[in-house]
């Protein structure tokens, strides 16, 4: 694994994979699983492969490496990515709504096929289970409501040095009823997403850019907004705000909106 990788893989060691597959093995595989029998591709060297436009079934890709993988549109709905590394893959409109990502990798990965972001090329997560998930990607516009990111780490956190230049934008995104409970999100942009009833017990929000933000309705009982960009963020509603931490230094907190004090 390159050396910007944060520890927390789970990957079996190579000598334990199959032989690497071809597009057309995985295809066939695919093909040939009866319906409802989620396909058998755990532990997989899947590198590189062009798996554009597939339907995955609902696949066991637990612990399979498919580093440099096109997963462009792909159907990866109810899949089990345990451990997996999607690690400078192509997620462009891939759907990983209801996957299971617990401990999964996904560095360094292309999501929009220009500079102009799309909000078609977006990869869904929504319902997925992204416990301790770490990803550096460009994620404007991603869906992750009714996620559960319990300790995931997002942004430049999720790369080992300092030095890696990681996108760490979040930009619109959708993070309704999800879970972020001691959610490592240090430095990331989140201008005008979405927090509206999330669970953010403990998430570290340190230097992170909440510009209109909404937190409507979520819970931030142990948040760390030290440094954050509170400027016109949406507080009303928010539950635990008292217990907060570092939320006096946030800046432009006299801009956000509050619930006024009774």
């Amino acid at each position: 694994m390159p050396s910007y990788t944060a520890p927390g893989s789970t990957q079996p060691p190579a000598e334990s994979r199959e032989t690497k597959l071809t597009a057309r093995d995985v295809t066939a595989r695919l093909f040939k699983a009866a319906p409802g029998s989620h396909p058998d591709l755990k532990h997989l060297d899947l590198t590189r492969l062009d798996l554009a436009d597939l339907d995955f079934k609902a696949a066991d890709l637990a612990g399979s490496d498919l580093y440099g993988a096109d997963l462009s549109r792909a159907n990866l709905n109810g899949a089990s990515l345990v451990g997996a590394r999607l690690d400078s893959a192509t997620i462009t409109s891939a759907d990983f709504s209801g996957a299971d990502l617990t401990d999964a990798l996904i560095l360094r990965p292309t999501v929009f096929t220009t500079l102009e972001v799309a909000t078609a090329e977006a990869p869904r997560f929504t319902g997925a289970k992204l416990v301790r998930f770490r990803s550096d990607g460009w994620f404007d516009r991603a869906d992750f409501s009714g996620a559960d990111l319990t300790g995931a780490v997002l942004g430049r956190s999720a790369v080992r040095e300092p030095s890696v230049n990681a996108p760490a934008s979040l930009t619109s995104a959708n993070f309704t009823r999800a879970i972020l409970k001691d959610a490592k999100l240090t430095g990331t942009n989140l201008t005008y997403a979405h927090f509206a009833e999330a669970d953010l017990r403990g998430a570290n929000l340190i230097g992170t850019n909440l510009t209109q933000a909404d937190f409507s309705g979520a819970d931030v009982t142990g948040a760390d907004f030290t440094g954050a960009n509170l400027d016109e963020a949406n507080l009303r509603g928010a539950r635990g705000l008292d217990q907060t931490i570092g939320l006096a230094s946030a800046l432009n907190l006299d801009r956000a909106f509050r619930d006024p004090v009774r």
